[in-house]
């Protein structure tokens, strides 16, 4: 599903946010990264997501090889994944309805098959009766759980979710970590950038460890 090898990436002005990071993630896995801030989480989340490109090194996302990617064919590839952010990136002049149904609007879905789609991921989430609230009369867990049914509603083969869990309570902390393993175990790849450390050791999952962007636990790259 995804493979660093060799991977580095350097911004202007000579900072190395990654070097040289190998690692495999598998179809049908989910695993953490954990590192401190800055230790280059977030810069691999975007070099999957093709937010960024790699300085050297070669990065493949199910099977394409993300470096050659054209910029045209990008929205292609992003329609396999779905993105979570821990700041939920909501529009409240919306409905959490027409939030959910975004993606599927951007990508040409039929107008007939969005009202099903839609709610077939907001009942996953447990807010299928929250549908026509706007996001701002929505606790942060909810807004949350609303981000992760955007995510899905595209059905894809891989979530990626950057400090989900930042701005929650231990508990509802537990719980949208507890959604996520839901969508693992019907086969979606699953990969968490967090730090939380005590909650990912509660949690039956490989974690790729990062230190001032060199990865040093956790690759198991094959």
């Amino acid at each position: 599903m995804i493979i660093f090898d060799q991977v580095s990436k350097r911004y202007d002005g000579g900072f190395e946010a990654l070097s040289s990071v190998s690692f495999h993630l598998k179809q049908g896995e989910m695993a953490f990264l954990t590192g401190h801030s800055g230790a280059g989480k977030s810069t691999i989340l975007k070099l999957i997501s093709l937010m960024e490109r790699p300085s050297s090194g070669q990065v493949r996302v199910n099977g394409q090889l993300a470096n050659k990617t054209s910029d045209k064919m990008i929205p292609f590839m992003r329609r396999e994944f779905g993105v979570v952010f821990q700041n939920h990136r909501l529009l409240f002049d919306r409905t959490v309805f027409d939030n959910v149904a975004l993606p599927l609007i951007i990508s040409g879905e039929s107008p007939k098959d969005i009202p099903r789609r839609v709610r077939a991921a907001l009942d996953k989430v447990g807010l299928l009766n929250k549908e026509k609230f706007n996001p701002i009369q929505l606790s942060g867990g909810e807004q949350q759980r609303v981000g992760i049914a955007r995510a899905v509603v595209n059905k894809p083969a891989l979530i990626l979710a950057d400090e989900p869990t930042g701005n929650l309570d231990p508990q509802l902390a537990k719980d949208i970590m507890a959604l996520f393993a839901e969508f693992n175990r019907v086969g979606t790849s699953v990969l968490i950038a967090s730090h939380d450390l005590a909650l990912i050791a509660r949690l039956p999952y490989r974690a790729l460890t990062l230190k001032n962007g060199k990865l040093i636990g956790g690759g198991m790259f094959d």
